[in-house]
C-alpha cells in the first residue's frame, strides 16, 4: 500500500465512528467506497444527488422512483433493480455484463455482426428462410422509382420525419440529397429508354396515337404513344414522347414533332397507322406524314388505313352537335346546379327539401364540364332525380332565376334516354385494359340503328338533333368502314358474321370481303 493510501486510511479511521466504518466495509465496489469516503471526508453527504458517480454502471443506468422506492433502471432492457443511495453497485455491474439485449446492440454498433439478418423469401407460394444483405444501390433504385411513380417532390427526401422513418426501418440507411435523387431518376430514365429502344428494334409494325392540349399555364403539350405487339404477341403500349409544343399549333408543326420523335426512336419505317382527334390541324398533319412515308415507300396498304379517327372524339362531336338543339334547357339546368353548389347554405336548404319530400336516391347534384358531353349526361341524370325539389326551392329563394319549365324537364328526360346508349358506347371505346378496334363496328352499328330509329320521332327537337348527328356520322365514319370491318373479322367471335349482319346487301358484303382478302394477301 502506498504512503498516501495509508495516510488516507488512517485519516478515515480517526474521523468516523465505528458504525460508519462498518458500513463502508460492506461496500464491495472499491471505486464507490473510495468515492464515498472522499466525499465524507470533505463534508459532502453521500445522499447528495449532485455528487459525481464514478462507477461505469451509471453511464447505462438511470435512477428512477417506483412506488416511492429508489430503483436503478437499465437503459437497454428497462430492468429496474434495487438500489439505495450510497449502496453497492456490484449487482448492477453483474446485470450489465450479462444483459443479452446490450450485448446484441453493442455487437451490432461496434463490431458489425458478421452473420446476416434472416428474412423470409416467398417463392412459388412457399416461405423460405433467406439471408438479408443491405444493398444501398438497390435501396436508391427503389427510392427513385417511388418518387417517379407517385410524383413526390424531390425535396421530400430531406424532410425530417422521412429521414427518421428510413432510419427506423434500417439504421444503415444512408441519407441522400434531392440533387442526388434527381440524378438517380434521370439515370433510370436513360436506362429505361435504352431498354425500350432495344425492344422497338424487334418490332415490325407500330401504331401511333397522339393527343394535344393546352395547360392552365397556356403551354401546349403533345403526347405520342406507340402501340405494338411484342415477340410473345402481347399488346404493349409505351409513351414515346411527351413535350411542349410552341404555338401556333399548325398541322406542319405537329407533323414535324411526330417525325422528329420517330427519327429519334428509329421507327419511322415501321408506322402502320396513326390515330388523332378530329381537328383541321390534325388533318393537315396526317397529309404531311402520309406524303413523307409515301416518298420513302413505307406507306402500308397504299395509305388506305393510315389515318384512324378517334372514335371516342367523333362520338363526342356528334353528341355536342345534337345537344346544341336544346342548349337553352341544358343552360338552365347547368346554372341551377352551379347556383346551388356555390353556397353551402343553399345546398343545405336544398337538402332539407329533399328530406321533407323523402326522395330515395343516392345521387347528388353534379356540375358538368361543357366540353365533355358525358359529364353533361350525368348532370342531366342527377338533376332529373331532384326534379320536384327545384320548384320548392324557388319559393324559398327569390334570387334563384334559372328554374326549368315543365316543357324543359320533358325535353331533358327524352334527351337523357336518347343519350344513354351513347354513354355506354363511350365507356366501351374508352377502355384501356383491352383492345378496342375489334369492338368499333359493333358499337357504331348500335349508334347508327339508334339514329335511324330516332329520325322517325314525332317531336321536332328530336328530329333536328338526329339530323345533325347523322351529318357528323357520315362525315367522319363514312370512309372508315373498311378499317372497322378488318378489326371485326380478326375477332374470332365475329369473323364474317358481323360483316354480313351490318352490311346485309350482297354487293356490299362482296366488296368488303374482296377488300379484306386483298389486305391479307399483302401482309
Amino acid at each position: 500500500m502506498s504512503d498516501g493510501q495509508h495516510e488516507f486510511d488512517q485519516h478515515a479511521s480517526t474521523a468516523y465512528s465505528a458504525n460508519e466504518l462498518v458500513e463502508l466495509e460492506n461496500i464491495i465496489d472499491k471505486d464507490d467506497a473510495m468515492d464515498e469516503m472522499k466525499k465524507m471526508g470533505t463534508g459532502q453527504s453521500s445522499d447528495d444527488p449532485n455528487r459525481r458517480k464514478r462507477s461505469e454502471v451509471w453511464t447505462e443506468f438511470d435512477i428512477v422512483t417506483v412506488d416511492g422506492n429508489t430503483k436503478a433502471k437499465f437503459n437497454y432492457c428497462s430492468a429496474k433493480l434495487a438500489w439505495k443511495k450510497g449502496g453497492a453497485t456490484t449487482h448492477l455491474k453483474r446485470h450489465l455484463n450479462a444483459c443479452m439485449p446490450r450485448k446484441l446492440s453493442k455487437s451490432s454498433e461496434d463490431k458489425e455482426l458478421k452473420q446476416s439478418l434472416l428474412s423470409f423469401d416467398v417463392t412459388q407460394g412457399h416461405a423460405m428462410l433467406a439471408t438479408y444483405k443491405y444493398d444501398k444501390d438497390k435501396i436508391r433504385e427503389i427510392l427513385a422509382k417511388m418518387f417517379i411513380v407517385h410524383e413526390y417532390p424531390f425535396r421530400m427526401v430531406e424532410h425530417q420525419f422521412f429521414v427518421l422513418f428510413c432510419k427506423a426501418l434500417n439504421p444503415k440507411f444512408e441519407l441522400i440529397k434531392r440533387v442526388t435523387l434527381r440524378n438517380d431518376c434521370m439515370k433510370m430514365f436513360a436506362i429505361e429508354k435504352q431498354k425500350l429502344r432495344s425492344l422497338l428494334r424487334n418490332v415490325d409494325r407500330i401504331s401511333l396515337t397522339t393527343d394535344l392540349w393546352t395547360s392552365n399555364q397556356t403551354i401546349g403539350y403533345i403526347c405520342i404513344t406507340g402501340h405494338f405487339l411484342d415477340s410473345e404477341w402481347k399488346l404493349q403500349k409505351r409513351i414515346l414522347n411527351f413535350c411542349s409544343l410552341a404555338p401556333p399549333h399548325t398541322g406542319i408543326a405537329i407533323a414535324n414533332c411526330i417525325l422528329q420523335c420517330l427519327t429519334e426512336w428509329e421507327i419511322e419505317d415501321k408506322v402502320s397507322t396513326i390515330t388523332l382527334d378530329n381537328a383541321s390541324s390534325n388533318d393537315t398533319a396526317v397529309k404531311v406524314l402520309r406524303d413523307n412515308f409515301a416518298i420513302k415507300g413505307k406507306l402500308y396498304f397504299s395509305g388506305k388505313i393510315f389515318h384512324v379517327r378517334c372514335c371516342a372524339h367523333v362520338l363526342n362531336r356528334m353528341v355536342q352537335d345534337g345537344l346544341a338543339e336544346i342548349r337553352d334547357v341544358i343552360e338552365n339546368i347547368r346554372e341551377s346546379v352551379k347556383y346551388l353548389k356555390m353556397s353551402p347554405s343553399r345546398l343545405h336548404k336544398f337538402t332539407e327539401i329533399v328530406k321533407q319530400l323523402k326522395l330515395s336516391t343516392s345521387k347528388i347534384l353534379q356540375l358538368d364540364v361543357p366540353t365533355r358531353w358525358n359529364s353533361t349526361y350525368e348532370m342531366l341524370e342527377s338533376a332529373l332525380e331532384f326534379k320536384p325539389v327545384f320548384p320548392m326551392y324557388k319559393e324559398r329563394d327569390s334570387n334563384y332565376k334559372w328554374l326549368p319549365s315543365e316543357e324543359d324537364w320533358i325535353r331533358a328526360t327524352e334527351v337523357s334516354k336518347f343519350l344513354e346508349i351513347f354513354n355506354e358506347v363511350t365507356e366501351v371505346f374508352s377502355g384501356r385494359r383491352y383492345p378496342t378496334s375489334n369492338l368499333f363496328l359493333n358499337e357504331i352499328w348500335r349508334v347508327k340503328e339508334k339514329l335511324n330509329e330516332m329520325s322517325f320521332d314525332t317531336r321536332d327537337f328530336v328530329v333536328r338533333m338526329t339530323r345533325r348527328m347523322n351529318e357528323k356520322f357520315e362525315k367522319y365514319w363514312g370512309d372508315c368502314n373498311l378499317l372497322m370491318a378488318i378489326g371485326a373479322v380478326l375477332d374470332p367471335r365475329y369473323k364474317m358474321q358481323l360483316i354480313v349482319f351490318c352490311f346485309f346487301h350482297k354487293f356490299m358484303v362482296r366488296m368488303f370481303f374482296n377488300a379484306i382478302l386483298m389486305m391479307f394477301m399483302k401482309l
